[in-house]
């Protein structure tokens, strides 16, 4: 047999029977998976090896590789990412992670005095020798030099020119004298004569030198030449009157106690006192709060203190952003304060952006694992059966989340990328494998003569294996459909989760029917053989019975009752305000809310989240405190603005950096506002371009820009639903039913979350406290992967109603007896995932909360409500109509065999025939 025909023969199959329900041409998805399973079956340590090569791969590449977490969220051309990039490199000093670390006293006193003042001050100097924290103090001192030199140069220039001058006016004297004592000559004996025309022309050429010199030689020559004008004049009173009626006012500079040198010092000295004045004035801003901390009677720049001086805000600028910091940099920041000051009895709590970011993975993930568990022997009724869908799912989140940390350094992942994928990887990896379990475990109970567990096997993975297949693929796509939002971590996110869900499958149709070979027949023990053989019929018995009774009873009435429901918890979505969560967001009691807390009790909401106003200029610009002066009144006169100050300048002066304290938090709609007010070009007139950035700034461009994208991708979404859903079903009115039940997942699911995260109203859900936003990305991250699990659902439950209307069922009955066949393990399934993402909200990071409570709200809503409960009424209402289709779209759309009808007609278990094929007859 040729490779072509052998191959032929493993996808189509080649017995009799299957070539008599073979459609030309057609591949068929199920009789793939069914052989594939039927030789993973057979050949169980060899598929098992491979998996295991691979998992001992990812965790070689995860020792051997540098993990990378980012710490920062970066959103290319967003207007605040491009101002902090300008920044960045104009003045790289300011141009790194900027964060605080909050000080308060154990017992409640005063930190501005004493032992403990100095603490702060020791932190701080010890903070700065790490090499990670700008020097602050040390960037003061030589401003004030550079300021001096630049004064001193000036001055002693000006200086200079005055005494040019009086040197001018002096020759002039000197010409005078020089006449003079020339008439003289008979009066004046010819000795005295000669010794005053010597002393007149020494000092004439002193004064002609010092002409010609430069200004600090000039400056400093003209002490001497004032002693020897003094000898001079005091010699001769007739010179002494020449000279200074010559020299008028000039005389001063050419005499008088002080030298010109220390003259000039001193001017230089208090014209620099004045500068640095109106500087720190324009520093501090108009309305400050707190005040400078000082220190024997020397005031510390990074230091605030509350008013009553029991909290105090240390400031800290990095050298560089904290991801190009060497591992572990803000820790030992942060340390070098809190050792410090905690020998005088003082707390250090530090900002989030001066944390690592860890991904929150701990022990809440064996919560969710051992519900997990308990449902599997429930729904399975067998420990050996139960453990393999949950082994097969780590397998899959070993090698994915494994994968992505080994390769992180690569790309930009953030702390939620892996916990993400952990979610979605448990979740899906268990359900998909419970599902082929349990169709393996149906087939060998419910069939008669019942089939041995190989030919089960085979038969689960080419039907369920077929649906785990298609609905995989359809998380998969959604995902992927999220790169067109074209954000670095956003997509980083949507792929590791994607190739996770990728994996899952894989793992499913591969790795757990080669598990199955190993265990065999045991997979259904023997207690469940005799108990299934006495068993009654499902459709009539048991709870999935009674519900779908009750259900379709009065199916317009469960409509109705569905769809209000979900309206009233869609009603919170009004609220929805999306952002970035702030330190106030966390958890209470945790550093970064501690900080918060207590940066709100000291310095105001809005010292929590400063915007950083830039000024860009066409050229170089001198520095000039009165027009600084002026743009910090526009500034503070701005609504919404509570301070505002000089941050620096560049060096040429054609960017200038300013502070503006909102009046209300990062987060507050006021401070979104007020960034839109700035960068608003009626707002100031300043001379220059006005840009907006700061940690506030970018999150609100990120979230604007992903609310933007929001709309789109949700009509990607059910468009894809509709045509994904109509190829499956073959019906018009199923799609429709089950894309609109999607869309009322979506505002339910959202209007919860607002109220728990957003209002707060059902806060205590989730252990929120306080009003705060949504996560900037989670609607539409969040709309993607509850549209994937969606359709599993949906597939689950909607083939097997239509398996058992192709089979000849009434419209009615296949509703009935297709849901009491599918919902058992379609609601073992929600409750695992339910429980998985649930457990997350266990954690103390506000974003994977979010995530967790989102997805697991949307899978309970939709799983129970629109699945098992809005869908049957709706089909059960409609009656035959529901499978109704067009003739001529029936004929052009491709048939695919997702319930996996045809495989009755193989004998999938078998081997492939490799025999040669015998030529035909004459």
């Amino acid at each position: 047999m040729s490779k072509i025909a052998q191959w032929a023969n493993f996808l189509y199959g080649d017995d009799a029977a299957t070539r008599r329900h073979r459609v030309p041409g057609r591949f068929l998805m199920s009789r793939v998976l069914a052989r594939l399973g039927s030789w993973a079956y057979r050949r169980p340590l060899l598929v098992l090896l491979g998996w295991a090569l691979v998992v001992g791969g990812v965790v070689a590449l995860v020792h051997t590789a540098d993990p990378d977490i980012s710490t920062s969220i970066e959103v290319e051309g967003t207007p605040a990412q491009e101002v902090l990039d300008a920044v960045a490199a104009q003045l790289p000093e300011a141009g790194g992670t900027q964060g605080t670390v909050v000080l308060r006293a154990d017992d409640g006193g005063r930190l501005d005095e004493g032992d403990r003042a100095q603490a702060v001050v020791t932190g701080l100097e010890d903070a700065v020798s790490t090499g990670h924290v700008v020097d602050r103090a040390a960037l003061a001192e030589e401003e004030r030099n550079e300021l001096h030199a630049t004064v001193a140069t000036r001055a002693e220039q000006a200086m200079a020119d005055e005494l040019d001058a009086a040197l001018a006016d002096l020759e002039e004297g000197l010409a005078s004298v020089e006449g003079s004592l020339a008439g003289q000559a008979d009066q004046v004996p010819a000795q005295q004569l000669a010794a005053r025309q010597e002393a007149l022309a020494d000092v004439g050429a002193r004064v002609t030198a010092l002409r010609e010199a430069g200004p600090a030689e000039r400056v400093d020559g003209v002490d001497e030449l004032s002693a020897q004008l003094g000898t001079l004049m005091e010699a001769d009173p007739a010179v002494a009157s020449t000279l200074g009626a010559s020299l008028g006012g000039s005389g001063e500079l050419l005499g008088g106690g002080d030298s010109a040198r220390d003259r000039l010092d001193q001017q230089v000295d208090e014209q620099v006192d004045e500068v640095l004045a109106d500087l720190a004035e324009l520093q501090e801003g108009p309305a400050p709060e707190g005040r400078l901390l000082e220190v024997d009677g020397t005031t510390v720049p990074d230091v605030r203190v509350g008013d009553d001086g029991t909290v105090a805000v240390v400031t800290l600028q990095l050298t560089e952003q904290l991801d190009d910091l060497p591992d572990g940099a803000g820790e030992e920041v942060t340390e070098a304060i809190g050792d410090a000051v905690g020998q005088v009895g003082v707390s250090a709590y530090p900002s989030a952006s001066l944390q690592p970011l860890e991904p929150p993975v701990g022990g809440h993930e064996a919560v969710g694992l051992a519900v997990a568990a308990v449902v599997l022997v429930l729904t399975l009724g067998s420990l050996v059966a139960a453990g393999l869908p949950i082994l097969t799912a780590l397998v899959g989140v070993v090698v994915g989340v494994g994968g992505a940390f080994g390769l992180s350094e690569h790309y930009q992942m953030t702390s939620t990328t892996p916990v993400l994928a952990l979610m979605i990887g448990l979740a899906v990896g268990i359900d998909y494998a419970l599902f082929i379990v349990h169709k393996q475990r149906s087939f060998i109970l419910a069939e008669d003569p019942r089939p041995d567990a190989r030919t089960a096997a085979a038969r689960a993975v080419g039907t369920a294996g077929s649906a785990v297949v298609f609905a995989g693929l359809t998380v998969i796509v959604a995902l992927l459909g999220l790169l067109v939002v074209d954000i670095g971590f956003v997509s980083t996110m949507a792929v590791v989760a994607a190739v996770t869900v990728a994996l899952a499958v894989l793992v499913s149709i591969t790795a757990l029917p080669a598990l199955l070979g190993l265990v065999g027949e045991r997979v259904v023990g023997a207690r469940a053989r005799r108990a299934g053989t006495h068993r009654p019929a499902p459709e009539r018995t048991g709870p999935a019975a009674w519900w779908i009774g009750t259900v379709t009873a009065r199916p317009w009435v469960t409509v109705l009752l569905v769809v209000g429901v979900m309206a009233l918890a869609a009603v919170p979505v009004q609220g929805l305000r999306l952002g970035m969560p702030s330190g106030g967001a966390a958890a209470v009691g945790s550093p970064e809310r501690t900080n918060d807390d207590l940066t709100t009790q000291a310095l105001g909401e809005g010292a929590n989240g400063p915007l950083v106003v830039t000024v860009r200029h066409d050229g170089p610009q001198e520095a000039d405190l009165e027009r600084l002066g002026g743009t910090v009144d526009q500034l503070a006169d701005v609504p919404g603005v509570a301070n505002a100050s000089v941050r620096g300048l560049n060096e040429d002066g054609s960017l200038e950096i300013f502070t503006v304290t909102p009046l209300e938090g990062p987060t507050a709609a006021s401070t979104e506002e007020l960034v839109h007010r700035l960068r608003d070009p009626g707002t100031l007139d300043v001379g220059g371009d006005v840009g907006v950035t700061g940690l506030a700034a970018i999150n609100i461009d990120l979230s604007e820009r992903l609310a933007d994208a929001v709309p789109v991708y949700l009509a990607v979404v059910v468009g894809l639903s509709l045509v994904l859903l109509l190829l499956v079903f073959r019906s018009v009115a199923i799609p429709l039913v089950a894309t609109a039940g999607f869309l009322l997942t979506i505002a339910a699911t959202f209007g919860l979350t607002t109220a728990v995260f957003g209002d707060a109203s059902l806060g205590w859900l989730a252990g929120v406290d306080r009003p705060g936003v949504v996560l900037s990305f989670l609607p539409i991250m969040a709309t993607g992967i509850l549209y994937g699990l969606a359709m599993d659902y949906q597939v689950f439950v909607g083939t097997s109603m239509r398996e058992d209307h192709v089979h000849g069922a009434s419209a009615e009955e296949a509703v009935r007896s297709g849901f009491v066949h599918a919902s058992r393990v379609v609601v073992a399934a929600a409750v695992i995932m339910v429980s998985i993402f649930a457990v997350f909200v266990l954690t103390d990071d506000v974003m994977v909360r979010q995530f967790g409570f989102t997805l697991a709200a949307g899978i309970l809503l939709d799983a129970f409500l629109v699945r098992l409960t809005l869908l049957p009424a709706v089909m059960a209402a409609a009656g035959e109509r529901v499978w109704w289709i067009p003739r001529w779209l029936d004929r052009v759309l491709p048939r695919i065999d997702v319930e996996g009808s045809r495989l009755e007609h193989d004998d999938v278990a078998a081997p492939v025939d490799r025999s040669p094929v015998p030529a035909a007859a004459p």
